[in-house]
């Protein structure tokens, strides 16, 4: 079974998740300030939270941006749930790990980082956090996502984005499953951060 179809189970604890995020998404909106969004979903998968989200948000249209999604049947799905949604937002059929794919739509008022940090190495989630002053505007939330299973990296998750100009806004951590979801506000950028000359945030680790 592909991961995507785990949403096809009601009872799947996923399902769960993406509300949470969901809501994350509607919050991080309703507390915008007035003007322009621009909205940025890496490996967004077919994009279902942030249409729900957007697309029933009063301040629809003030957003723009765009789901970045490496599988094109994920991808194609995604187009179909933002026509649906009503909203002005474009799909990226490529590799979301690689910035340059998404550096004119930044620097984002929103980013989600939903279904990554389980996904690659624990160095690459620290760089992918390190870089987060330079993908997103002051003021910008950052919504992720990540498992508890031992060992338990989400506290460190969490430090990082403190030491990266962070607050925290919300951990979403029931006790009955093992996701989590975090949102964090970039209030200040951090200087003296050298540039790593690549452009590549993360890379997907292979399937065990």
């Amino acid at each position: 079974m592909r991961w995507h179809q785990a949403y096809d189970d009601a009872a799947n604890p996923l399902i769960e998740r993406r509300h949470h995020v969901v809501d994350a998404v509607t919050q991080s909106l309703d507390a915008a300030p007035p003007g322009p969004l621009t909205v940025v979903s890496l490996c967004a998968g077919d994009a279902t939270d942030l249409a729900i989200a957007v697309g029933d948000h009063p301040r629809r249209g003030d957003i723009t941006g765009a789901a970045v999604e490496l599988d094109p049947e994920l991808a194609r799905r995604a187009v179909d749930n933002f026509e649906r949604a009503g909203v002005r937002l474009d799909v990226r059929c490529t590799d979301a790990g690689d910035v340059q794919n998404s550096s004119d739509l930044l620097p984002a008022d929103v980013l989600l980082l939903v279904g990554i940090f389980g996904n690659v190495s624990d160095a690459d989630i620290e760089q992918t956090i390190g870089a987060v002053p330079t993908l997103c505007r002051l003021g910008a939330t950052i919504i992720w996502t990540r498992h508890r299973r031992p060992p338990d990296l989400t506290p460190r998750i969490r430090a990082w984005f403190e030491q990266h100009g962070c607050t925290h806004l919300r951990f979403d951590a029931p006790e009955s499953v093992s996701w989590t979801v975090g949102a964090e506000r970039l209030d200040h950028s951090p200087a003296g951060r050298p540039p790593t000359g690549s452009t590549r945030l993360f890379t997907f680790l292979p399937v065990a």
